[in-house]
């Protein structure tokens, strides 16, 4: 967490972890992986009133954020949700909430509804055989009338089975184009789909013919590619804030546990080597501290170099949390490994959110290009 919240933000990240706490445990976390749903709907709603749906909203359209820089409010749940470990769609609601604002008061009555958490909102972006890149979208959408004819196939679709609406990228003859289409239209099919993470669940979405008016429209040609780069920068960076409250929690656990658990009657946080290996975690976990919070102060802030700082946070933090996360488990030694211990699902969620929304390496390549591409 950044060390200079203000009063509010401090006041609003001690509220969404007592929520957290007392509503989605690790125990809760267990019994919902063996429920068809990820996460209840009134669950996600009281999280709604807390704010978590609001940040990215502007008080015209019914939001508002804590502290005037909604995507660092925004971090500070995701961070926690981190912590818990515990389910819902903040990042792709998020990410659909970023396009939606930015069309502006057409699409008010949607954003009213997943403001107030009565809808749930998903983005359908990835495509089966396409790494990260949204660009160029395989789905077609074919002018029919004043609207479009949809056809292709999303996957990986988070909290899609779930999903009221989905924000669809897809390829317009005149290029890209956003449309925002009911989970119940004609032509929809949506076929949940496993994940590591046991109660992040995903789907694969089939538009097949699927028509749609004007009214769908969020955004087409430029302005879509400029809302698709900003939804992908707001969604990465709350998974990195996601990432860095699990290998926050882990590392608490571990150190607790190095000093609890004794060998050859001495505690192992006694043992100079482990001591070493636990100052390198720390030092790494601050990294990802500092990383995370300079990616969200730069999309509120200094938009100029916020595809840099998000990747440069999403390509360390990737890399980090998965290193951490597991020296954690092996720190506990043969009870680290087990189902009945918590830290699998700590791993499991680090390790999803690594690949969700670009791995290290295309973020590594991502800065490379914008390098290159502002020193030409």
């Amino acid at each position: 967490m950044d060390v200079d919240l203000t009063a509010d933000q401090r006041l609003f990240h001690s509220t969404t972890r007592d929520y957290l706490e007392k509503s989605a445990p690790l125990s809760r976390v267990r019994e919902l992986a063996d429920r068809a749903l990820g996460f209840e709907r009134d669950w996600w709603r009281r999280g709604a009133e807390l704010g978590w749906t609001a940040m990215l909203v502007p008080e015209s359209l019914g939001g508002g954020s804590v502290s005037g820089s909604p995507v660092v409010d925004l971090a500070i749940v995701a961070e926690e949700m981190g912590r818990a470990c515990a389910p819902g769609p903040l990042t792709t609601t998020s990410a659909v909430l970023t396009g939606l604002v930015r069309a502006g008061e057409p699409f008010a009555d949607p954003i009213a509804g997943i403001v107030a958490g009565e809808s749930i909102a998903a983005w359908a972006v990835y495509e089966p055989g396409h790494g990260w890149d949204p660009a160029p979208p395989g789905t077609r959408a074919e002018p029919d009338g004043d609207g479009y004819l949809l056809t292709g196939v999303k996957d990986r679709v988070e909290s899609g089975d779930q999903a009221d609406l989905f924000l669809v990228t897809a390829a317009a003859p005149d290029g890209p184009v956003q449309l925002l289409v009911p989970a119940d239209a004609p032509g929809v099919t949506v076929t949940p789909v496993w994940t590591l993470d046991l109660v992040r669940r995903t789907a694969q979405v089939s538009f097949e013919g699927v028509r749609v008016g004007a009214d769908a429209v969020v955004q087409r040609g430029a302005a879509a590619a400029e809302a698709v780069e900003a939804q992908l920068r707001v969604a990465a960076t709350l998974a990195t804030a996601e990432m860095t409250g699990a290998v926050a929690r882990s590392f608490d656990v571990t150190v607790q546990w190095m000093f609890d658990r004794y060998s050859f009657g001495r505690p192992l946080a006694s043992y100079q080597a482990l001591k070493h290996r636990m100052a390198d975690n720390k030092t790494w976990l601050e990294a990802c501290h500092a990383t995370t919070s300079g990616a969200a102060h730069a999309i509120d802030e200094a938009p100029e170099r916020a595809a840099e700082a998000v990747s440069v946070a999403k390509s360390y933090v990737g890399a980090k949390a998965p290193v951490i996360v597991q020296d954690c488990v092996q720190l506990h030694g043969g009870i680290g490994v087990t189902w009945e211990h918590d830290l699998h699902l700590y791993l499991r969620r680090v390790t999803l959110d690594r690949a969700l929304y670009g791995t290290p390496e295309d973020h590594r390549r991502r800065v490379t290009d914008l390098l290159e591409r502002s020193a030409a």
